[in-house]
């Protein structure tokens, strides 16, 4: 049975709603931050497997509308990042940048090394590597068909699927914990003393409206528009970026160049508006990529995910341990900036963001790490990490 991108979408909807009802009612789902796309996905990509296993009804989805909510989520986070934001996360900003794209690098081979030790395609180990881990459900469904088509990587989707499932849970269970070691083992106090404000946003006393969605619209349509250019021209130079990495540098661009020139347009970061439309695109998108996984064609690759799971969540660990918190001084900023760190090198940066409000609602505030996570995450590794993939994959091909 195949459907149509309309009666996809009504399917990724319900799928969504199923996710939000579920996370209310079962604790474990909210203590770990699981996203609630994710959770109605599996529960559906599960139900589907039966279908497909008792009755032998195997269901095809359309990608049309899946691809362009993927586009628009990350154009949202472009449009929202400030040069400002990043100026003011100075130092800390720079030495997690540089770590964190040394170690898109390490999770990489670390991915394809476990691949070769099980006789796989080492391309393969991407998938379990930065594109699942750092990247997310979203980069798997960017790179997974390029990664199919272009070099004979099997089940790709399924495989790169199932390990951004998983980081995402180790991600979110393990950051708190670290940060807890830290900030006891070093004997941490926060430097600031400010209230903890976790979760308010400049601009939240704007209320939605039709002019502010038409401007966001506007806005994000700008950007795609800029993004399609920007990503010809990569590909004119013989460089392969997904599609969404350029669209966001199109929303950075935006954001940032037009209030230069125009000063009376107001660009929509920050607004409610622009934080609706991102979290509805990234959840419908979410939802319906994980309904449409057939998990049952992983078959023998299942105990290779499992092992290079447990190996990169050990070295995330330690690597942030040893690594990431002494670069950055050895701080309650830092160890605090270590839980965001685990969350979004595992998950996502949802994740990283939950870690550390967890951490600074116990502990006390750290307003820098507020400031350095998000931009490092949502923005700085996943540009890095698009860059990084195409480079790891020319290296080893």
């Amino acid at each position: 049975m195949e459907l149509d991108a309309r009666q996809t979408i009504i399917v990724g909807i319900l799928v969504l709603f199923l996710g939000k009802y579920l996370n209310k009612k079962i604790a474990f789902l909210r203590k770990y931050n699981i996203p609630e796309p994710v959770t109605g996905g599996l529960v559906a990509s599960l139900f589907l497997g039966l279908l497909y296993f008792i009755f032998g009804l195997d269901i095809q989805f359309s990608n049309h509308y899946r691809d362009i909510l993927l586009v628009v989520f990350f154009t949202a986070i472009g449009l929202s990042t400030k040069f400002q934001s990043i100026i003011k996360g100075g130092k800390l900003l720079l030495l997690l940048t540089v770590v964190a794209i040394v170690y898109i690098f390490a999770q990489n081979f670390i991915g394809i090394f476990i691949a070769q030790l099980f006789g796989m395609n080492p391309n393969t180990g991407i998938l379990a590597g930065s594109a699942a881990l750092q990247g997310g459900h979203g980069n798997i469904v960017a790179f997974a068909p390029i990664l199919e088509s272009k070099y004979n990587v099997l089940n790709g989707m399924e495989i790169g699927m199932t390990s951004a499932t998983l980081g995402l849970i180790l991600g979110g269970i393990l950051g708190g914990p670290v940060a807890k070691y830290l900030i006891q083992k070093y004997k941490l106090k926060p430097e600031d003393n400010s209230e903890v404000t976790v979760g308010t946003k400049e601009g939240e006393n704007l209320i939605i409206d039709y002019s502010s969605m038409l401007i966001v619209l506007f806005m994000i349509a700008l950007s795609i528009g800029l993004g399609l250019h920007l990503n010809t021209l990569a590909a004119y130079v013989n460089f392969t970026l997904p599609l969404f990495v350029t669209c966001m540098f199109g929303g950075v661009l935006l954001a940032n160049i037009i209030p230069l020139f125009v000063p009376k347009i107001q660009c929509p970061t920050n607004s409610p508006t622009l934080a609706i439309v991102s979290d509805l695109s990234l959840g419908l998108f979410l939802a319906m990529a994980m309904m449409a996984l057939k998990f049952w064609e992983i078959g023998d690759q299942a105990f290779f995910i499992i092992i290079s799971i447990i190996i990169q969540t050990l070295a995330v660990v330690l690597f942030s341990v040893f690594i990431v918190f002494r670069v950055l001084g050895k701080s309650y900023d830092s160890a605090v900036i270590s839980a965001g760190y685990i969350g979004s090198s595992l998950g996502a940066t949802p994740t990283a963001m939950a870690n550390m409000a967890a951490v600074t609602q116990r502990y006390g505030a750290s307003p820098m790490a507020f400031v350095v996570i998000p931009i490092v995450a949502a923005f700085i590794i996943q540009v890095s990490n698009a860059l990084v993939i195409e480079i790891v994959l020319r290296l080893t091909n």
